[in-house]
């Protein structure tokens, strides 16, 4: 945006001093010349200059014109060069801008702008020496960091590094590639809203879960374990069920303080297990099938041996092929058995007991019921601090298959799971699965318990009874003659925080993945107000809007939205947000040639209910920054009821930054801002070309906000309202 230049006030005090002067010599000459005269002659005078006032006025004010004319041209000439020299030489010392200055004014003003470039010149030319000898120095340092690099980005495995407060630091492509796919929305902005240097873990995993897991390497490390590790299984908002491993960031290698202070972060490795159980789980109902078929071969071939039996075969050819038959049927019934045996004991032990939230097991057993069953299921009366050590597949087959034969054998329509301590058992947790309905009796109870599980199209050779056992739990039946209610009730082992996991679990030290940035580990108090905390410490979402007008309050729509983040002072451009819109309406033909976007392509892209909450995602517990900022707030503001998704977020002006640091600069348009920053414009009229040249802009303009005294969110946002353009609404 263009902006009204401002007048210096230095040229309306020098005018309005002019015209005090003026009027003071006027005043004083016809006091000076009445006193030489008589009364007589002095009011003959009066009566004269009385008829021709309005001409002394005139010619007054004309020649207040003459002096003002004159004051702008010495001021343009003079003053207003050598200002907007000055504001354009704090750019070069205050950031890392190098372009030469135009020289412009008068001919001292043009000396001055010239030895600035020479300055600039040399100073830039110190900067490259100093960083050549330092990059002689760090040749080896670079040469390990690329080798660990490679290495990081070849692994198979997910790596997540984060600090104390949960904030991600480091993660290789694989992590990467698995928190896109973790995404309720992947198919907006291609799931980028999860992942990124600087976000907190705790959008995917629950608080409770990394701190109990942390407690537990504390523990350990407060025992003297040498390589101290924590796991546990949990679901994901979009119901992926994962499992997570835990090691330590420990300040110096190989020193652990008795405390345990020297804790600075922890290692996450990610393992996503549900297609392993889907894969099992059909692994499972293959054997089954085999096993079946098999009997029912054997079904067949015993009931050809009765055929033998009929009286014309000869005796000894009839006994000699009968006793091969029964031998070769033997053998093959043992073969088979055998296998079943030793496939149901890997089933019972396939899966080892880990630590789970046992809130996510009931949440996650509801989501399974509902989808396998049919029936309504939902948690009551879960306490949700407590934690398991179960196998949670398993568990999940109990659940579903009980809810099954409840809803086709009595006719339920709906269960209840309840979790909470057991008060008769120590260390075991009571797990409920409650209905509403008929009455049964224990010999259901027991046979349920001890036939094989099916529900609908899934079986397996397991029983509710081999998994009991699996877990040293217990398995029973009650009624609630008060609420009229029946419940199976199951026994599980509650999660032991002193226990000692293994140590080949542990993450090796030697890795580093692509996308890292150590600087975070120096984390502030988040408790904190934003508005205290100071600008350099903030994260923020740079975005961008495209539109198909300019008035969103009358029924213009977005069309494509783009955003880059900036965390720890850094632009982080591989961890970008940008998505075409479908509006639901027609692109005006004139906007076209501006941001490129034709109609064919926004067709069948996501709506605004969909790209919004994902863009929210993407700018959680950040700061938004933009050009212009009343524009693209207002589009997302007039969506808060469509979409659900309020962006109350702090939000800063590139626009407003720019007036207040550089007030006497003919313009604050952004192509202004990139001009005077020395920054590439690649894409302009793009959402995510704009917003990249606006976060390198912004960028720029912090060090230069600090020179005016200007060091927190509070304070930038409080001076930006004070400029002229705070005024614009949309």
């Amino acid at each position: 945006m263009s902006g009204q230049q401002t007048t210096d006030r230095r040229l309306w005090l020098l005018l309005g001093v002019a015209g005090l002067l003026s009027v003071a010599w006027l005043l004083a000459t016809m006091v000076l010349v009445g006193s030489t005269l008589e009364a007589v002659e002095r009011n003959t005078v009066w009566a004269l200059l009385g008829e021709r006032l309005v001409l002394v006025l005139l010619t007054w004010g004309a020649g207040m014109a003459a002096i003002a004319w004159a004051l702008k041209r010495w001021f343009d000439h003079w003053v207003t060069p050598s200002v907007q020299l000055a504001e354009e030489a704090q750019v070069l010392l205050r950031t890392d801008v190098v372009r030469t200055l135009k020289p412009k004014g008068n001919v001292e003003t043009q000396v001055l702008a010239d030895l600035f470039n020479q300055l600039v010149g040399q100073r830039e030319e110190l900067r490259e020496q100093m960083m050549r000898k330092v990059q002689e120095a760090a040749q080896g340092i670079e040469a390990e960091k690329s080798r660990l690099a490679a290495l990081m980005s070849e692994l198979t495995q997910s790596v997540v590094v984060c600090n104390l407060d949960g904030r991600v630091l480091l993660y290789n492509n694989r992590a990467r590639m698995q928190f896109r796919a973790l995404s309720q929305t992947p198919g907006v902005a291609g799931g980028a809203e999860l992942i990124g240097l600087g976000r907190s873990i705790y959008g995917v995993f629950d608080r409770k879960l990394v701190t109990h897991a942390l407690e537990n390497i504390q523990q350990r490390m407060l025992r003297g374990a040498a390589q101290p590790s924590a796991q546990f299984v949990t679901t994901t908002p979009a119901g992926q069920l994962l499992r997570v491993q835990m090691a330590p960031v420990r300040a110096t290698q190989g020193v652990s303080a008795e405390d345990g202070s020297d804790l600075t972060g922890f290692v996450l490795m990610l393992d996503n297990i549900t297609r392993d159980f889907e894969a099992e789980s059909a692994k499972d109902q293959v054997l089954l099938s085999l096993t079946e078929g098999s009997r029912a071969a054997l079904g067949n071939m015993q009931a050809a041996l009765d055929i033998l039996d009929y009286p014309d075969l000869e005796p000894a050819m009839r006994e000699r092929f009968l006793g091969v038959i029964r031998e070769e049927t033997t053998a093959l019934s043992q073969r088979i058995s055998a296998l079943e045996t030793g496939s149901t004991t890997n089933l019972k032990t396939r899966w080892p007991l880990e630590d789970m939230l046992g809130a996510d097991l009931v949440n996650a057993a509801a989501r399974r019921i509902e989808v396998v069953t049919g029936l309504n299921a939902n948690a009551a009366e879960v306490d949700a601090g407590l934690w398991l050590k179960v196998e949670s597949f398993s568990l999940l087959q109990v659940l579903v298959y009980l809810a099954g034969r409840l809803k086709d054998e009595f006719a339920v329509k709906f269960v209840q799971l309840r979790l909470s301590t057991a008060a008769s058992s120590a260390g075991k947790a009571q797990l409920d699965l409650v209905w509403t309905g008929q009455a049964m009796s224990t010999e259901t109870v027991m046979s349920w318990e001890m036939d094989a599980m099916r529900t609908g199209g899934e079986a397996t050779r397991l029983t509710v009874r081999d998994v009991i056992e699996r877990h040293a739990g217990a398995f029973w039946f009650e009624r609630e003659r008060v609420r009229h209610q029946a419940f199976f009730r199951l026994l599980l082992p509650l999660a032991n925080p002193q226990e000692q996991a293994e140590k080949a679990a542990l993450l090796p030290s030697d890795s580093r993945p692509e996308y890292y940035d150590f600087d975070l580990f120096k984390t502030t108090e988040l408790t904190r107000s934003l508005d205290d905390r100071l600008l350099t410490d903030l994260s923020y979402t740079v975005f961008d809007t495209e539109t198909t007008g300019l008035n969103p309050s009358q029924g213009d729509e977005i069309i494509q939205i783009g955003a880059a983040r900036i965390v720890n002072n850094k632009l982080l451009r591989q961890e970008s947000f940008e998505q075409l819109v479908d509006p639901k309406r027609s692109i005006p033909e004139a906007g076209i040639p501006i941001h490129g976007i034709r109609p064919e392509m926004v067709l069948g892209q996501p709506t605004i209910d969909q790209v919004l909450p994902a863009f929210h995602t993407f700018a959680q517990d950040t700061v938004l920054v933009a050009h212009n900022a009343a524009f693209d707030m207002r589009f997302l503001q007039l969506k808060q009821a469509q979409t659900g998704a309020v962006f109350d977020h702090p939000v800063l002006d590139t626009l407003l930054l720019s007036a207040l640091v550089h007030p006497n600069q003919d313009s604050h348009r952004l192509e202004a801002l990139a001009e005077r920053f020395n920054v590439t414009i690649v894409g302009r009229h793009t959402a995510l070309g704009d917003a990249m040249v606006t976060a390198e802009a912004f960028l720029k303009l912090i060090p230069l906000l600090a020179e005016k005294g200007i060091h927190t969110l509070g304070e930038a946002r409080e001076a930006s309202q004070k400029t002229f353009y705070a005024r614009l609404k949309y």
